[in-house]
């Protein structure tokens, strides 16, 4: 918890000094009582009920009382705590082949352009409990942005993608388990071997990651063995294609360079999560890909001034306390 106005918390400062001086005036009250009584002026009663019982009688209605005014001091303070509500939300990466082969114009405008134009009907076609993550990939990938349920924010970086260098699925997809997990991963891709077992990155199970690419994998690591990570983690990789599985020749600065649509190499990446490989052009599967997620119940901490709920509750207890008083004493404090 914290406070918007923390310096009026010294007021706390006053409250044992309150209780100092009660304490006083009933020791003091006690010596003349006393006195009057050794004079015969006051008749001495005896007590009633058990010791600890009078005590609790005798003291409660101010203990509640100096706790309603220790409320009304935070209260003034200006809590703040960490509330939310909680919500049903599934989260969905896109991971788009950067690569230079991207360029191909066997699906016209180019493969890049084709697959953003997916991604944008995608999108658009989500209620709001999907968040969106954007991955970017090449030889490396980098997160260009992070998962929000920010649409615009989505499709602005979807379509600020450029294209360049070679192609790494299995780089895309770490790239996009860390999106997912809300930090990178500590562990060097170039290092994961077969065995990933033992590597516990958390579990995602709301959580899925669509790959938008040619399919032509250049680099490492193995796309399979990331995707055994992704398993691990409850994430499901779905996989979409662009191009013409019979090819196309790019000229690139000058070069030819052949490049063709690998199914097969899509189609293992995906089913190897549980996931479907589609082709860019089906946009009604396209649209119920994040449909299937299993959305998890989240909570997100929300700082939430609780003035009120101070008050409240010192209120309560002040009418407590004179209510207490007043059937002990006769009086209020």
């Amino acid at each position: 918890m914290s406070f918007r106005d923390p310096w009026l918390l010294a007021a706390l400062l006053a409250l044992p000094l309150l209780a100092w001086q009660r304490r006083r005036a009933l020791q003091a009250r006690a010596r003349g009582r006393a006195q009057l009584a050794a004079a015969g002026l006051v008749s001495v009663e005896a007590p009633v009920g058990r010791p600890r019982w009078r005590a609790v009688r005798r003291h409660l209605p101010f203990a509640l009382a100096l706790s309603a005014l220790g409320l009304l001091v935070l209260g003034a303070a200006r809590p703040m705590a960490a509330l939310g509500l909680p919500e049903r939300r599934g989260t969905v990466v896109l991971a788009f082949d950067t690569s230079n082969s991207m360029l191909a114009t066997d699906a016209l405008p180019t493969r890049l352009a084709v697959v953003q134009q997916a991604a944008h009907r995608l999108v658009d076609a989500q209620p709001e409990e999907i968040r969106f993550g954007v991955v970017s990939f090449g030889d490396g990938a980098v997160v260009v942005q992070p998962p929000t349920d920010d649409r615009v924010a989505v499709l602005d970086a979807v379509d600020r993608l450029g294209t360049g260098g070679g192609t790494s699925l299995g780089q895309g997809v770490f790239a996009a388990l860390g999106a997912i997990a809300g930090k990178p991963l500590a562990i060097d891709p170039a290092a994961l071997s077969s065995e990933v077992e033992e590597v516990d990155i958390g579990y995602f199970g709301s959580a899925s990651i669509i790959v938008f690419s040619d399919g032509e994998n250049t680099g490492t690591p193995e796309p399979a063995t990331v995707a055994d990570l992704a398993t691990l983690a409850g994430t499901t990789i779905h996989t979409v294609g662009v191009g013409e599985a019979a090819g196309t020749v790019l000229n690139l600065e000058g070069f030819n360079i052949a490049t063709r649509l690998d199914v097969a190499a899509l189609t293992g990446l995906a089913e190897r999560t549980g996931g479907t490989y589609l082709a860019a052009a089906d946009e009604a599967a396209l649209r119920d890909l994040p449909r299937s997620l299993d959305l998890a119940i989240v909570r997100d901490p929300d700082p939430t001034e609780v003035t009120a709920a101070a008050v409240l509750a010192a209120a309560v207890l002040a009418v407590v306390a004179a209510a207490l008083s007043l059937r002990t004493t006769g009086r209020v404090l």
